[in-house]
């Protein structure tokens, strides 16, 4: 039986929707959380050095404290991008080896491990 090309493009795009659609909202979710925690406290950081409380010795400090934050928040969306791109490829590697599975007759494993 030969391959429906039309119908494997709709697979593999409903797999990578499906994939990305999950993700996504996992994302939002981290993602808001630490902006919300970066935000508060950058305005604690500007509320001490507006009220005195943060010494221009120790501003560098927490400017610092902030940078790291960013950059830990960006990090990690790498990261959790990083194994979102994993987990489409996987998908559509898997409908792909099941439309040559079922086109040749031949057994493919479904999970590919690159």
């Amino acid at each position: 039986m030969p391959i429906n090309i039309y119908q494997l493009i709709a697979d593999i795009t409903a797999v990578s929707t499906e994939v990305v659609t999950h993700d996504v909202t996992t994302l939002q979710g981290f993602s808001e959380r630490q902006l919300k925690a970066i935000a508060q406290q950058a305005a604690y950081v500007a509320k001490g050095i507006a009220a005195g409380e943060i010494s221009e010795e120790t501003r560098g400090f927490f400017l610092t404290g902030l940078e790291d934050m960013a950059l830990n928040y960006a990090k990690t969306l790498h990261g959790l991008n990083s194994i979102v791109i994993e987990k489409v490829w996987n998908g559509v590697v898997s409908v792909i080896w099941k439309a040559i599975s079922s086109a040749t007759g031949l057994v493919f494993p479904t999970h590919f491990s690159g």
